[in-house]
């Protein structure tokens, strides 16, 4: 069987940043002016007063104190609360292209890859900008890879089941090497007027190569020891939007057609069916919890990640153990898990074994467990 390896990632972070008390504040407003203007039915206990948001409560529900985004002057004024993007020509590149090149470009050099060596491109992410052309063949394009390209989409859990895709083709020996990137424009489907869930998400793109071990030169490798994946569905966390609605008449704008979530229920489901995986993969190669030095968990709440590696690791974990990125980049869907491995693999020396772990809608997860060559 051929050994798979990363040798590089790269990770494009937007300019602007929000930091809770700017959203908060944007927030408050909007809903200070909603509330006077249904004061009447209020009072007639027609309606319920919205309720007020604080940088405590989003920092103590979430572990989240920032985020990075495309777009901030749209998200933060009171009258539009979304971000403000221009229309591209079709004759220019996507956002999501934009994106992918910045990330993907750190990723190759890393590597010590030219692009015209890559063979596949795989775009994984929670949401396309567009239905077709996919966004990877428009990738492999501008980069001048060879070989094929695709998209996919398992929200969260899009990067690390793009890697075992990717895994696969080279051990096949379809491919030689392969890149999988994951531009997560979040702010984009998130509804900043639901104080349950305004704080969660910001953008960013991570890419990873993927090269058969004979061929990789890189100085930094992590051989791929298994992958696992496992969904099983729920309607927890969902996003009604797709082409269907126009001719279903649904309101394109209704609270559906973003992200939603039922909050409690996600973290009593998900958490126990990630350690489990983790766990049951590890045993699966003749690993244990001990062996593993790093645990890069998908970025989505501060809860979450320490439950779900106390679970696995049966100790309390700290952040070298466990990174948190979350904190200042907000969960990035499935790119999340990825920006961790990206800044947070210090110190590891060869033969260490950490584990890239993501779980989101679907229910989707994915463990990959490397071991530094």
């Amino acid at each position: 069987m051929t050994d798979v390896v990363i040798t590089g990632t790269g990770l494009y972070t937007p300019e602007h940043a929000i930091g809770n008390d700017a959203l908060v504040a944007s927030f408050n407003t909007w809903v200070e002016q909603e509330n006077a203007r249904n004061a009447e039915a209020i009072a007639a206990g027609e309606c319920e007063s919205l309720a007020y948001s604080s940088s405590e409560f989003i920092e103590k529900a979430s572990g989240i104190k920032s985020r990075y985004v495309l777009d901030a002057d749209g998200i933060l004024d009171p009258q539009r609360m979304r971000p403000k993007l221009p229309q591209r020509s079709d004759d220019e590149p996507s956002v999501q292209c934009d994106m992918a090149l910045n990330a993907a470009t750190q990723a190759l050099q890393t590597a010590g890859v030219d692009a015209q060596d890559i063979e596949l491109v795989i775009v994984g992410c929670s949401n396309l900008e567009r239905a077709y052309p996919a966004v990877a063949v428009e990738v492999q394009d501008a980069l001048g890879a060879q070989g094929y390209g695709f998209d996919m989409n398992v929200a969260c859990s899009s990067a690390t089941f793009a890697i075992e895709t990717a895994t696969n083709a080279i051990v096949s020996g379809s491919v030689k090497r392969a890149l999988v990137v994951n531009p997560e424009i979040c702010s984009a489907h998130l509804n900043f007027r639901d104080r349950d869930s305004h704080f969660i998400f910001g953008d960013a793109c991570t890419a990873v190569v993927l090269e058969s071990k004979h061929v990789a030169t890189a100085s930094e490798q992590y051989e791929v020891l298994g992958t696992k994946l496992v969904t099983r569905f729920s309607n927890a966390i969902r996003n009604n939007a797709g082409f269907l609605n126009r001719v279903m008449d649904s309101d394109p704008l209704a609270s559906d057609k973003l992200f939603v979530q039922e909050g409690r229920r996600v973290f009593k489901e998900v958490c126990p069916l990630v350690a489990k995986l983790i766990t049951q993969h590890l045993t699966s190669l003749a690993l244990n919890s001990a062996d593993l030095k790093r645990m890069w968990l998908h970025q989505a709440n501060r809860h979450m990640n320490d439950l779900i590696a106390r679970k696995v690791l049966g100790i309390d974990p700290d952040e070298i153990q466990a990174p948190i990125i979350l904190d200042r980049y907000a969960n990035t869907s499935s790119a999340g898990s990825i920006i961790a491995f990206h800044l947070h693999r210090e110190g590891l020396v060869s033969g260490d074994i950490g584990v890239i772990c993501s779980f989101g809608a679907g229910y989707s997860a994915g463990s990959i467990i490397l071991q530094r060559v």
